[in-house]
């Protein structure tokens, strides 16, 4: 019998005409249909893989990070190459790493870094249409900076997550938390241990009504401790949100992305 080889692989994928990375009854048009099938054909026989988190329907990664098994001997350049051949244009592989038995790009994770992208300006872009989040209105950005700091920390954040979500607990550490402005863009940069269903982008959606002055910074303060979903804001478009990637330990030897995404002075 031939010898089982498990390789880690990095994807970046624009979202926005699918429906979401998670495999799904019914459909094909998935991240993980996509890149089973292309990374099968290389392997010459049926691959499953497995990600570092779970991204939704027409949402951006920069860094995401699966892992496969298989017998095929390739080098990482094969990996790569082979099965950017037989993927579409919005999904590449950008590199492959053979690794330990041990490692599971999900559970092996020890943090993930999210970045969610708002236009902030009377005019639209059709460069940014679907991209991030347009919002005409002034945003009071010393004020959403303000509230952000009542999430950072280890936290019940039921009042975060969507209704769908089946995570057996709500409890989530958010390292770190920061809001930068480039002429009319806004950047938020979000790293926890992990997330819960649409966390991000309902923590985005409160932020932002802080910043219209719907309410006060103190305000998500009490929304977090209601722990009540219904007093937080409404989850903010799947457009704007791009997961950067995990975090591994070094002795995984995973590549970390080089952070030159929409970076900032």
């Amino acid at each position: 019998m031939s010898e089982t080889h498990r390789i880690a692989l990095g994807l970046e994928y624009i979202g926005t005409n699918f429906n979401g990375f998670q495999r799904q009854k019914g459909t094909r048009n998935t991240i993980q249909q996509n890149i089973e099938e292309a990374l099968s054909s290389v392997a010459n026989h049926k691959v499953k893989t497995f990600c570092s988190g779970r991204t939704d329907s027409g949402v951006h990664a920069y860094g995401q990070v699966i892992h496969f098994d298989t017998n095929s001997l390739r080098t990482s350049e094969s990996w790569v190459k082979g099965t950017n051949s037989n993927l579409p244009s919005q999904i590449k592989a950008i590199w492959a790493k053979e690794t330990s038995e041990g490692f599971h790009a999900r559970f092996s994770a020890i943090s993930r870094h999210y970045r969610y992208l708002i236009r902030n300006s009377e005019k639209p872009s059709v460069f940014l249409n679907e991209r991030s989040w347009w919002i005409q209105e002034h945003l009071e950005i010393t004020k959403m900076r303000e509230a952000s700091r009542y999430l950072i920390g280890e936290n019940d954040f039921n009042a975060f997550r969507n209704s769908g979500c089946q995570s057996n607990s709500s409890n989530r550490n958010i390292t770190s938390l920061k809001i930068d402005k480039s002429e009319d863009l806004i950047i938020l940069d979000i790293k926890a241990n992990a997330f819960l269903l649409n966390m991000v982008r309902i923590i985005v959606g409160t932020l932002v009504d802080v910043a219209k002055e719907k309410m006060e910074p103190r305000d998500v303060k009490k929304i977090l401790e209601s722990k009540d979903r219904r007093r937080a804001s409404k989850t903010a478009p799947s457009a704007g949100l791009y997961f950067i990637g995990p975090k591994y330990k070094t002795k995984e030897g995973i590549p970390t992305q080089k952070q030159t995404f929409l970076k900032l002075n």
